[in-house]
């Protein structure tokens, strides 16, 4: 085992396969592995330093984030205005795309169980209140997964410059979905709301599954499974709502000394993060939901009625063959309307 024994103390012990266990639920260390290959691949940073502080770390202050966020819109719609203007083809980049998703996919695969890596200990000691409401939960590695998190939300932009070079339509959901996910992610950075992890968690689940079908459809594979992605999107807004809407009560009740009102406790975190959360979320479930009626249940209806007339011009236009008849399908639904 030359490899092995060429490495770090400290990582072959995280390598180390041993009895699943609360820090080690995946049998081995996966923080003490991504550390030692960042450490490597930047030419030794530290993960285990980082903070995350205004102005000291990239997109941290609200003049950045404010502008790449506005650049991302004249971009996109510039970029569809000045295609339909010039009437040029599509220009689909499949191999691109098929490796932006991938790297997503992977990316957010690994994100996510770093974040559950961190959680189970905190959870299985500490209790579901103390995970989603004491500072406690605020942990330096939370953290960084929380702002790496937050930073592929600039990534994502990407997937509505394919949408624009493939002269596919912008609709609201997408486009302000992109946007306000990425302000909303600033805005729990800042505001330092210990419910944080209930909403990315299920994120990062989510795109796992939705950047693999994008991957998996773009090489020609057809997925059966394509409405469950936006199934388990709404899903995944129903269980955020009703932590950050509990965490939110619970902080206000305790706060301000509703007494009439029972209460479990003070929520650490921000007003202003948790108004934000509250607003953009339940504006996400609306959205999807319209979406998903608007996509999966009327166009559903649609095909089967489509279904039905095609299958009403095929029967007269086989009896009209049988017959001997030389009318037109066309002809055929004609005739039979003015009948």
């Amino acid at each position: 085992m030359p490899v092995i024994h060429s490495l770090p103390e400290s990582l072959v012990q995280a390598l180390t396969f041993q009895t699943p266990s609360l820090d080690r639920p995946f049998g081995f260390y996966l923080w003490d592995v991504v550390s030692f290959a960042i450490h490597r691949l930047s030419g030794g940073y530290d993960l285990n330093k980082f903070e995350f502080v205004a102005g000291q770390v990239p997109f941290s202050t609200l003049a950045p984030v404010v502008a790449i966020i506005t650049s991302y819109y004249v971009i996109i719609f510039g970029g569809q205005a000045i295609m339909t203007a010039t009437g040029k083809s599509p220009i689909k980049l499949a191999k691109i795309f098929q490796i932006h998703n991938l790297n997503l996919t992977l990316l957010s695969l690994t994100l996510l169980l770093l974040l559950v890596e961190q959680l189970i200990p905190i959870l299985a000691r500490e209790g579901l209140f103390y995970a989603i409401c004491n500072s406690g939960s605020w942990t330096q590695p939370i953290v960084l997964v929380y702002y790496l998190n937050y930073l592929t939300k600039y990534l994502e932009f990407i997937d509505t410059v394919f949408l624009f070079l493939r002269r596919k339509p912008l609709t609201l959901l997408h486009t302000y979905h992109h946007g306000a996910t990425a302000l909303l992610c600033y805005t729990q950075l800042l505001g330092h709301t210990s419910v944080s992890w209930v909403p990315i968690s299920l994120n990062l689940f989510v795109h796992v599954v939705m950047y693999w079908y994008y991957f998996q459809s773009s090489r020609g594979i057809r997925i059966w499974w394509k409405e469950w992605v936006t199934r388990l999107q709404i899903i995944q807004f129903v269980i955020d709502l009703f932590f950050i809407y509990f965490a939110t009560y619970t902080y206000y009740a305790t706060k301000y000394n509703i007494t009439f009102l029972p209460t479990f406790g003070t929520c650490a975190g921000e007003e202003f993060a948790a108004m934000s959360g509250c607003f953009i979320l339940t504006s996400y479930l609306f959205l999807f939901i319209g979406f998903y009626i608007r996509v999966y249940t009327k166009g559903k209806k649609r095909s089967a009625a489509e279904k039905k007339r095609n299958v009403v011009v095929d029967k007269e236009a086989t009896v009209g063959v049988a017959s001997g008849s030389t009318v037109s399908p066309a002809s055929t639904v004609s005739k039979s309307r003015k009948a």
